[in-house]
This record gives C-alpha cells, sequence and structure tokens, in this order.
C-alpha cells in the first residue's frame, strides 16, 4: 500500500511560538542537568520539521542482541496484517527453552510517532518477560508523517488483537495483558487502552503509561514553561503534532484515542500507572489525564519526579533519578501481577 498523501505536514506554516524568558520553570535536577549541558547533541532542547528525516533510525541490531544475551533471552518475528490489511511487524520475546503460560506485555515504542522502532525502549519489558515467565509482544507500527493518524493507532490495534487471538499459542494469559509504552508510545499505549475498551476487547490487565503525549493542544502551563528549556520541548511537541495529525490539530476531528485528553469519560479503565517528569512538557496534561481518571472512579498510580526532564529512565540511564523511574515501573508491575 502507498503511503497516503499528507501535503498538510509538508507545506503547513510551522508555528513559530514566543518563548517566555520571564515565566517561572521548575528546577532539572542537578546531576540531571549537568548531563544536559555536557551532552547537547544527544539532548537537543528543540525538533524541528527539517530533523525528521535525520531522527528516522532504527535501534542497532547489536544493542538487541546484548539485551537479548543480558536475559537470556530470544525474539521471532511475525508479520500479521495491520491497519487496512497492510503488513506489519511485531517481535516476540520470551526466556529461552520457555514453557507454560504466563502474563503478556504489548509494547508500543517512542519516538514522537515519527521515528524509533519496535526494539526501543524494551530493556524493562524484556527482563519482565523473562521474571514473569511471560512473553513480550512489541509492535513496528508505521510512523508519521509519511503515515499519520489513524495509521498508528490502529496498527497498535491491530497487533494486540493479534495477541490476544494468538494467546494460547503465545503461551499469555488473556486475562494477564498488559499494555505499556513511553512518550509517543505512552500516548498510544492510552489512546490504545481506550480503544480496547471502546470495541469490547481484547481484555486489558493494566496501562502502563510512561510521560505520555496525550493533548494536541499543547498549551498547558508545563508547555510554555518547557520551550526552549530542558529536552524535548514545546517546540518539539508543534513539531510532533503536526507531523501526527495535520490541520486536524485543534479541531473536532481529533479523536480521543489520538489525544485522550479529549476523552469525556474514563471509565471502565484498567489499572493505570502514569509516570512523568516535573521539568518536562507533558507534565500537566499527565497529571490532568490522571485526575480525569479518578473522577471517573478508575484505578491510578500516579508519579511527577521532581527535577526530571523528558525521558529520563532511557536517556539518562545510569542517573539516581533514572533508577527510581524503573524502580516505580518495577513495583507496579509486581503489584499488579504478584497482588
Amino acid at each position: 500500500m502507498a503511503a497516503p498523501n499528507n501535503p498538510t505536514f509538508a507545506h503547513a506554516e510551522f508555528k513559530e511560538i514566543p518563548m517566555i524568558d520571564s515565566i517561572p520553570r521548575p528546577p532539572i535536577e542537578p546531576e540531571l542537568a549537568a548531563l544536559l549541558a555536557a551532552n547537547p547533541e544527544m539532548f537537543p532542547t528543540t525538533i524541528t520539521p527539517d530533523m525528521i528525516p535525520a531522527l528516522k533510525v532504527t535501534t542497532p541490531p547489536e544493542k538487541t542482541e546484548a539485551l537479548l544475551e543480558q536475559f537470556d533471552a530470544e525474539s521471532r518475528d511475525v508479520v500479521i496484517d495491520g491497519h487496512d490489511g497492510h503488513p506489519i511487524v511485531v517481535s516476540i520475546i520470551g526466556a529461552k527453552g520457555r514453557t507454560g503460560t504466563g502474563p503478556g506485555f504489548y509494547h508500543t515504542h517512542g519516538g514522537g510517532m515519527f521515528a524509533g522502532d519496535r526494539f526501543a525502549g524494551i530493556d524493562q519489558f524484556v527482563e519482565w518477560a523473562v521474571r514473569y515467565n511471560g512473553v513480550l509482544v512489541t509492535v513496528d507500527y508505521r510512523l508519521a508523517p509519511e503515515f499519520p493518524d489513524p495509521y498508528p493507532i490502529e496498527d497498535c490495534y491491530s497487533g494486540l488483537k493479534w495477541t490476544a487471538d494468538n494467546a494460547d499459542e503465545l503461551g499469555i494469559d488473556p486475562d494477564r495483558l498488559i499494555i505499556g509504552g513511553a512518550s509517543a508510545g505512552g500516548g498510544l499505549a492510552a489512546g490504545l487502552t481506550l480503544l480496547a475498551r471502546d470495541r469490547k476487547g481484547p481484555a486489558v490487565a493494566g496501562s502502563l503509561v510512561i510521560y505520555p503525549m496525550l493533548d494536541e493542544r499543547n498549551d498547558t502551563v508545563s508547555a510554555r514553561q518547557i520551550d526552549g528549556y530542558g529536552f524535548w520541548d514545546r517546540t518539539s511537541m508543534e513539531t510532533t503534532w503536526n507531523a501526527y495529525l495535520g490541520d486536524r490539530r485543534g479541531t473536532d476531528a481529533v479523536s480521543i484515542y489520538a489525544a485522550p485528553t479529549r476523552a469525556t469519560d474514563l471509565s471502565g479503565l484498567p489499572p493505570t500507572f502514569l509516570g512523568v517528569g516535573a521539568a518536562e512538557v507533558f507534565r500537566d496534561e499527565v497529571v490532568a489525564y490522571a485526575s480525569a481518571i479518578w473522577a471517573a472512579g478508575g484505578d491510578v498510580a500516579l508519579h511527577v519526579w521532581p527535577g526530571a526532564f523528558h525521558g529520563v529512565d532511557l536517556m539518562a540511564y545510569d542517573t539516581r533519578t533514572a533508577a527510581d523511574m524503573r524502580d516505580a515501573h518495577d513495583r507496579w508491575i509486581r503489584r499488579l501481577l504478584e497482588g
């Protein structure tokens, strides 16, 4: 299938947002601030549309191989039907020689909806799959701007449905299927959880939503604070949302599955983990989303990390804050699976 024509992104006027130098901003934790200052190329403050092609890189195979070796795990690829029957790839990862039945972890990768691949950010998910005799299924959804919404979310739903439909063959307990992802993958995990609820399946036992992109309006206090500051700022999100939604941004044509904060009914969701840094653009939309789920009677574990910029647990792996974040993810998964 050819890529859909998306002239809106290619020719849209890029919105320059004037920065407000005098706005108060939450401090970045000193260890993390030093890391930002020392590695400006690794941690660019602002992503603009012209940078997208260079960011479309895949995870080095040797990195994935080393991760699998670390946990004595193995991976195999399966081609399945994605949105509109287009073939997409999912990778199935579990312990070598695994037998029996265990939980399923369904992973949606990050990358601003326009970058990344199914092996990006899977480290902790591989660890959980091995520890709990489970299976990780991670999906290569198609990327914006060539494939804007609804391609990514519908590809992810196709992969989730395939996972549930093949649970017996995969050795997955269908009552313990957990969705998880970070950043753009966190937004997809939240949207996918809503989509599974509204389509009456597959059943989702838990939703691990890590510093997600949830609100295409990009106009919260935290969005205005994190502009020209830290890592992955408000202007970066203009780039991301324009690539993903084009000229539908800010209109009634934006679905709740693309921008979950637009949902007015958050009842009937599974236990949810929401995590975000205090010094990142997504902070306020994540806190608002948690509050809305609580208001609907839901179960949310909300973590806001003081001084943390976007993606700390993956991008600043060896720092104290990153370790704390991964520990919180681990404790939530343990509580969900072990009681």
